[in-house]
């Protein structure tokens, strides 16, 4: 269960103070995968952020009592002067896995060749979006966190094969994605939310709350 009590976040942007949440409170269950709607320059990624405990509200609590993946596709967990091999063993150390197991299945997921060996410095962002999501997956978590923002992979193969465990782990997994796209939210939840104007709205189905979304966005 991931819950946010009371929970506020806002920013200074040097002319106003932008919010991104004010006083909200929502919970997410296990086995019922959220999407969240919002648009374009609402907090999406903060908010996200928040709820993998990579940023901090300003007031409220967040509770976390499963595990929580960090958002597919972030980078700042990596180190680009460490190689994908020796990324993968120390993140699998932090998280407590077989480091052995954690290299080669991204080893084997990201096909990266010799670069797998190489600095990540060295990667080009589609080769380093490829590491980053083999190795979200190759962790055990029991809730995942996708950002619409996160790097983008063009390898049609990766994308072939991640794709095909992502489904996989719809299975048995929960997923919390947020996206200013109904269509892409179609593919992974059927609750739903809209961030607006610092709120965060429930519903239990997509098309409730494509309703508000459609009215905020086009009204």
């Amino acid at each position: 269960m991931l819950e946010f009590e009371n929970v506020s976040k806002s920013f200074w942007t040097g002319t106003r103070r932008k919010v991104i949440l004010d006083r909200v409170s929502f919970r997410v269950e296990l086995g019922k995968s959220l999407g969240i709607l919002a648009p374009n320059g609402t907090g999406k990624t903060t908010l996200i952020n928040m709820m993998a405990g990579l940023e901090k509200p300003d007031e409220g609590v967040i509770r976390r009592e499963c595990r929580v993946s960090f958002p597919m596709g972030f980078v700042g967990g990596v180190s680009n002067m460490l190689s994908a091999l020796e990324n993968a063993r120390y993140i699998a150390k932090i998280y407590g896995m077989d480091s052995d197991y954690v290299e080669a299945y991204c080893r084997w997921l990201c096909d990266l060749g010799e670069y797998f060996n190489q600095p990540l410095g060295t990667y080009s962002s589609g080769m380093r979006a490829r590491f980053t999501f083999a190795l979200m997956l190759a962790l055990d978590f029991d809730m995942y966190l996708i950002d619409e923002g996160m790097p983008a992979t063009t390898d049609v193969e990766f994308n072939r094969k991640a794709g095909s465990i992502l489904r996989e782990r719809l299975r048995t997994t929960t997923i919390v994605i947020v996206s200013h796209s109904p269509e892409t939210l179609e593919k992974f939840a059927r609750q739903a939310a809209v961030l607006v104007d610092g709120q965060l709205y429930m519903f239990d189905t997509l098309e409730e709350a494509k309703q508000l979304y459609d009215y905020q966005t086009q009204g």
